[in-house]
Order: structure tokens, then sequence, then C-alpha cells
């Protein structure tokens, strides 16, 4: 008898284990979905806005202006952090010296002002592929700054990734459509614009790992000072500049209307991406990164029509196997990439859970880290 109700309350168990595992399972997919749901969107009015035609006289998408766009970003996820601090109980005071936020709000702030500059010089799909090398300029910082050192997988990784993005831009037409009409070399110009992207960022991830490494401060609260103080530069800027690119454009309902659910988007996607690493760890949030990040460039291609020749798909193949490979060998393999050998695919740390207000940031700071 003992044994008969032994082993109906080892069934009972199993069957609960198995709930609780679906149960986490569904819950993981729909943490996939909203962050697809969001990045998709906020990559959609991204492209939406700095492409379009507003106002009155429909002046073009290239009149609007990046600063001014970041600034909103910020305010909204200032918003979102004053939020998660009531909810949580924290305190308001900064967790670190003002000037530990302010080396991170510059590089943030600059590294998102440039996305979405050189969308007045290239397509959509060739900035989001840039992106995906941001890689790179993270294991070159982390080397010099952080004394960090990687295995050969990473830099064949890293090779795939530079193979790939050369062969897209060497196959096919990069340029934005709303540049093709200059006489200049737009292409050359948005992807020095691109440089400067991952420059920033690059320097973003390992100056923000140093800096709050031996200094406990919590997300939001890392989320708030970062964002009030890109916030006040980027206000001022917008603020001074009332003529020009820099300034803050006139009233349009409409285009206010994007630049709102840009900002939402993003900022919603950040809860997202925190409850989802929290959760499920670095890998699999990196395999969700990936692939909204391909499905973004093949709906932009569609919606925007941005035809690609085969070449760029074949390059556009090769970056982002090698991030999946990346991840693949990651998670079965069981060790992580850096020196330390710290096994990725447990939940992150603070660091890494750090999205620094903006769904461009993503919070795994090592070169697994992928993009958006």
């Amino acid at each position: 008898m003992k044994g008969d109700m032994k082993e109906g309350e080892s069934a009972k168990e199993g069957t609960k284990d198995r709930h609780n595992e679906s149960a986490r399972q569904m819950r993981g997919v729909g943490l996939a979905c909203g962050i697809f749901v969001c990045l998709i969107s906020y990559g959609y009015f991204q492209e939406k806005i700095m492409t379009g035609q507003w106002g009155d006289d429909k002046v073009g998408g290239k009149h609007i202006s990046s600063v001014f766009l970041v600034m909103c970003n910020r305010v909204t996820s200032m918003t979102i952090a004053v939020i998660g601090i009531m909810s949580q109980g924290e305190a308001f005071a900064p967790g670190a010296p003002l000037t530990a936020y302010s080396a991170i709000a510059f590089s943030n702030m600059m590294a998102t002002t440039c996305q979405y500059e050189a969308l007045r010089y290239v397509s959509f799909p060739t900035q989001t592929l840039a992106k995906t090398a941001k890689m790179i300029p993270v294991m070159i910082w982390g080397t010099f700054l952080a004394k960090k050192t990687y295995k050969i997988k990473d830099y064949v990784v890293a090779a795939g990734v530079t193979v790939g993005a050369t062969f897209f831009l060497l196959t096919g037409d990069v340029t934005a459509k709303q540049a093709k009409s200059s006489k200049n070399d737009t292409s050359v110009m948005g992807l020095s614009i691109m440089i400067a992207y991952l420059f920033f960022d690059g320097f973003t991830s390992t100056v923000q790992e140093r800096l709050f490494k031996d200094i406990k401060v919590s997300t939001w609260n890392q989320m708030l000072y970062v964002g009030l103080l890109s916030a006040l530069v980027t206000g001022f800027v917008s603020g001074v500049n009332t003529q020009g690119n820099g300034g803050v454009p006139a009233w349009d309902p409409d285009l206010y209307s994007h630049i709102l659910a840009l900002s939402l988007s993003a900022a919603i996607a950040q809860i997202f991406i925190l409850i989802l690493i929290k959760e499920f760890g670095a890998l699999i949030f990196a395999t969700v990164m990936t692939t909204r990040q391909f499905l973004s460039i093949l709906l932009s291609c569609i919606i925007f029509m941005h035809p690609l020749t085969l070449g760029q798909w074949a390059g556009t193949v090769l970056v982002f196997g090698s991030l999946y490979y990346k991840t693949l060998s990651a998670r079965f393999g069981g060790k992580g990439c850096d020196k330390n050998n710290r096994n990725t695919s447990e939940p992150a740390t603070t660091q890494e859970r750090q999205p620094l207000g903006d769904a461009e940031m993503q919070p795994n700071s090592s070169p697994q880290r992928t993009s958006l």
C-alpha cells in the first residue's frame, strides 16, 4: 500500500513538473513574441520617420532631428525606470557617482544618434546588417580596456560576420532611396556613420561593465540616470537648434504619433528583454534577437521595397548563420566566450541585463551580444 501511495505521489509530482515546464515554455514564447512585436515595430517606425514625408509642405524625413528622437526615447525610458523603481521600492538617489553614468550616457546617446542618422544615407537592411558587426568593436574594446581573452571560435564568428557584411556591401545597392538623387556618394557617408555607431556602442558595453563591476546598482537606477543625462544633453541641443536638422520638428500630429509609437515600442521592449534574460538566460535572448533582426530585414524589404541581390542575400545568410552558430555552440558547449568561462546559459548579471534606456542597447556585453 505504501509503495502504491509513493508511486501515486511520484506520478502527481511528475505531472505537476510537466505542467510547470509547459507553462514556463509558453511564458518564454510569449516574451519572445512581445520582443518581436515591439522591436520590429521599433524598426518600422524608425525607418518610417527618417524616410517619410511630414507636415503640410511634405518636408522629407531628412529634416527630422535624430537628436530629438533620442531625447524622446530617453524621456520615455526614464518614465519606465521611475515606474520600476516605485514598484520595487528602491531609492531614487543615484547608486553610483554621476561621473560613472556620464561616460555611458554620452556614448549611448552618440550610438543611437548615429543609428538614426545613417538611415538618411543607407537603406534599413544595410543599417541592420551593419549593426550585427558590433561584436567586433566589443572584442577590441574588451581586449584593450578589460584585458579579456577570447577563443578561436569567437574570432571565427567575427570573421564570418565581417565577410558576410562585406559581401552584402559589394554585391548590391546599399543607398537609401531618398538619397539616390544626391550627386554625392551618400553610401560612403552612411557607412562612415555606422562605423561611428559601432565604435560608440562597443565602448558603451565595455565601459558599462568596467564601471559597474564593483558597484551594485539596480537596472532601474542605471536606466534612470543614464536616460536623464542623455535627455538633458539631447534636450539642450534640440532647444538651441530651432532651425535646421538639430531642432524640434514643427507640429504634425501624424509625425508625433509615430515618434510616440517609436519611443513606447522601445521602452516596452526593454521590459520584455529584462524578464526574458532574468528567467531564461542570455543564450535564449541572443537567439530571439538574432531572429528578430533577420525578420526586420525581411519585412523592411517587403514593406519599403528594398530589393536585394542574390549576393546580398548570401551575405545576409552568412552573417546570421555565424550568429546562430555562436549561440548554439555556446548552448551545447556550456561555456561562455570570456576568459572566466562563465556559463552564458545562466541568468545574466546586472550589467548584462541593463538595456540603458534604448532597445538598441543589448544587455549582454560579451561578443555573443547581438544587435537589433
